[in-house]
């Protein structure tokens, strides 16, 4: 019994051992997913999104199977994501994963250069137009031309920014396929290849002549409003959204000889680079009751956004791809506004980090929708100065005094031909312990007879701010106190109980 006993452990001892290795050797052969190790899966969703358009596919060799170019292109960008983030941190990781021995060399010499000079890059690609030139029989090997690819660097050394450069090049790729991945093989940069491109305004209703804003051909002035419901204040298309709710509003604003009004996307609540379809159809939704009613909607693409770094520049990209290619036939709308106030991060966010970006996000909505106007929200008239030649029209928010407004108006026409549009104004019907000499019902009621008897004068575009007195106000609006909070919610034309203050007896000119 005891010879049995011992053999019998023997025998399990040993099956359990090399179950045990069995396990180990065959983790060790399959290794881990290379994406899964970095991270790379949820980065590059997160961080990393250019946009690729292949080209028709009539290649020499096997034909392309669609599963197969999925693999190739998610490998390809990898390449790209890992050698960037290896530039900028000068660390080799990931690089062997995504490139060959021999096409890893270079980028290895780059890395210790960089390293020895005390030099780093942050780039990024925006855009690729990948060619499929050759799919070899076996399927282990292809070439392909990446033409145009647009990047963007900006290179440090010792921590200072020495240059940002902005780059337009054609790279002819080899990829090979070893252990279940496509590696870089061979990557050679040429010249950019010119490519046409369908950018020609195809008979606009809005255009601009001058500084003028003209809606089929004839001069089209806003007259209109910052729009959010009562009790969705900052929170447009959230669970409160009602398409009832909404129609009353347009009946009233347009009643009051209004003919327009502001609108806000917030860029991580329409789901950021993949827009949610419930938030989209809110907006489709907005957008047909106001072309019902006769309005005309300005889009304003990011609110409470302040992420300028390249990193996120191809996801802000495909937001603004996307929700401009979804509503560019939309007969409601009139502009889109690129960023409201975006000068205000100037300061925390760096105001080259700043314009960069939104120098590139004019670019990306203008190829997608070149038949409406484009424009920036800025929060005061010196600013409004930047990027004017790049926009339709200069848009600004007037918060100051009336008896200085045509001074500043004026100031801001000479330094600019473009059509001027005074995009939010206006002042709080607020005093109380928080603000002993603030502004009530009436004062509010003369500030807008005054400023409308400017407009109206000079006959200058506007847009106030805002329809309703608003119940709650979000900390990030105006900050957490109730000092700040409680100015904030009375900028309205119409009480919380629905109630038509004086101010709207001159919430229009006509």
């Amino acid at each position: 019994m005891i010879r049995i006993l011992l053999v019998s452990s023997f025998i399990v001892l040993n099956v359990l051992l090399l179950l045990g290795l069995s396990n180990i050797l065959n983790y060790l052969n399959t290794g881990a997913d290379r994406s899964s190790m970095l991270h790379l899966e949820r980065e590059t969703v997160d961080t990393y999104l250019p946009a690729v358009t292949w080209d028709e596919l009539k290649n020499i060799g096997r034909k392309m199977e669609p599963t197969t170019l999925k693999k190739i292109e998610k490998d390809y960008l990898f390449s790209w994501y890992v050698k960037n983030k290896s530039l900028k941190s000068n660390d080799k990781q990931g690089i062997e994963d995504f490139y060959t021995q021999n096409a890893r060399v270079n980028l290895f010499k780059s890395i210790d250069y960089n390293l020895r000079n005390h030099v780093s890059i942050e780039s990024t690609s925006l855009k690729h137009h990948p060619k499929l030139e050759f799919y070899s029989e076996d399927g282990q090997q292809v070439v392909f031309t990446d033409k145009n690819v647009i990047e963007f660097q900006r290179i440090f050394k010792n921590e200072k920014l020495i240059t940002e450069v902005q780059d337009t090049a054609t790279y002819k790729i080899m990829m090979l396929l070893e252990d279940g991945f496509w590696r870089v093989r061979h990557i050679e940069k040429m010249s950019a290849i010119p490519v046409a491109t369908d950018t020609v305004k195809k008979n606009p209703e809005f255009s601009v002549s001058g500084n003028k804003i003209l809606f089929k051909n004839s001069e089209f002035t806003f007259k209109g409003i910052n729009y959010y419901p009562k009790n969705s204040a900052w929170d447009t298309f959230g669970d409160a959204f009602n398409k009832d709710t909404i129609a009353r509003d347009f009946d009233i604003i347009k009643s009051a000889k209004l003919n327009s009004i502001r609108i806000f996307i917030q860029y991580d609540d329409f789901g950021k680079a993949n827009l949610k379809p419930e938030k989209i159809e809110k907006l489709r939704i907005l957008l047909d009751l106001a072309h019902a009613k006769g309005l005309k909607v300005v889009v304003t693409l990011f609110d409470f956004y302040s992420d300028y770094t390249l990193e996120s520049w191809t996801l802000t990209g495909r937001h603004a791809e996307k929700l401009v290619s979804e509503f560019k036939n939309h007969k409601a709308i009139a502009a889109w506004d690129i960023k409201n106030e975006p000068n205000l991060d100037f300061e925390s966010r760096d105001k080259n980090n700043v314009l960069n970006w939104v120098k590139q996000m004019i670019t990306v909505v203008r190829e997608h929708d070149p038949n409406h106007l484009i424009t920036i929200g800025w929060s005061n008239s010196t600013e409004a100065k930047n990027l004017e030649d790049k926009v339709d029209f200069v848009s600004f928010h007037y918060y100051h005094s009336i008896a200085d407004f045509e001074y500043e108006y004026n100031n801001l026409q000479r330094a600019t031909k473009k059509p001027l549009v005074v995009q939010e104004f206006g002042i709080p019907s607020y005093r109380g312990f928080w603000r002993w000499f603030g502004e009530d019902e009436e004062d509010q009621a003369e500030y807008h007879k005054k400023m409308q008897a400017l407009f109206k004068k000079n006959n200058l575009a506007f847009m106030s701010w805002t329809l309703y007195d608003f119940p709650h106000v979000p900390d990030q609006v105006a900050g957490k106190w109730p000092w700040q909070k409680n100015r904030q919610k009375k900028f309205g034309f119409i009480d919380e109980k629905g109630a038509k203050k004086p101010s709207f007896l001159y919430i229009s000119n006509d």
